[in-house]
């Protein structure tokens, strides 16, 4: 059973997801962690990001693979260094790159094959796995994802403002919702699930329940 779970920057997919996972027994796909491992390997090739080809290339060969919570390219483990600032500014030029999206949403297939997998993105429902048997869109007011990404970066050791925050996050929202492919959307059969003043747990009780109402159906 595949559960895909979409939405802007600061929503709160990752946490949802990889909690939710957890509690279903099911395993945890962070596809933005794949962009930004392409995105780390192709600054430390120095690769222009105007090559397109070299971008293709590496997305199609880079040595990427997942341990539990570990995200490693061949056998470094990158985990944290594909969260610095420095590799967020950049993901977007391999999320804009088509043909490289292509061959990280076929990653994306071949891992979630045969797998009871929950995973989360920007374009899970719709482009990568548009048959999934459940699939969700988390959305929160702009000032309040805003907070919970400083907190994070804050948490990190990474300070910024609530201002400079929302400027960032206004320009990514922007590319992701017109994006050529893969853009930023709930799918048309997807559930909208609004976060504002839910906590963490709140969201992943609402989720779990409506996962597991479609269960005896999938796994019979």
């Amino acid at each position: 059973m595949i559960v895909t779970i979409d939405g802007p920057a600061g929503a709160g997919k990752s946490s949802v997801a990889r909690r939710l996972a957890a509690r279903l027994g099911f395993r945890f796909l962070d596809t933005g962690a794949m962009y930004r491992a392409v995105a780390w390997a192709a600054t430390r090739r120095a690769i222009s990001w105007d090559d397109d080809h070299a971008i293709e290339d590496l997305a199609a060969r880079l040595p990427l693979t997942f341990d539990g919570q570990r995200v490693l390219v061949g056998d470094q483990d990158v985990t944290e260094s594909i969260r610095s600032p420095e590799v967020t500014a950049v993901t977007r030029h391999v999320a804009d790159n088509v043909r490289a999206r292509a061959h990280l949403v076929d990653l994306q297939r071949r891992l979630a094959c045969g797998q009871d997998i929950v995973t989360e993105g920007r374009d899970q429902g719709t482009v990568a796995f548009p048959d999934a048997a459940c699939k969700f869109f988390l959305t929160a007011s702009p000032a309040e994802r805003a907070r919970r990404r400083q907190a994070e970066l804050a948490a990190r050791g990474q300070p910024v403002t609530l201002a400079d925050v929302l400027a960032q996050q206004e320009q990514r929202d922007q590319r992701d919702q017109t994006r050529a492919v893969g853009a930023l959307a709930p799918a048309p059969d997807a559930r909208i699930v609004p976060t504002d003043g839910m906590t963490l747990d709140q969201v992943v009780d609402q989720l779990e329940s409506l996962v597991r109402a479609y269960l005896p159906q999938a796994q019979p």
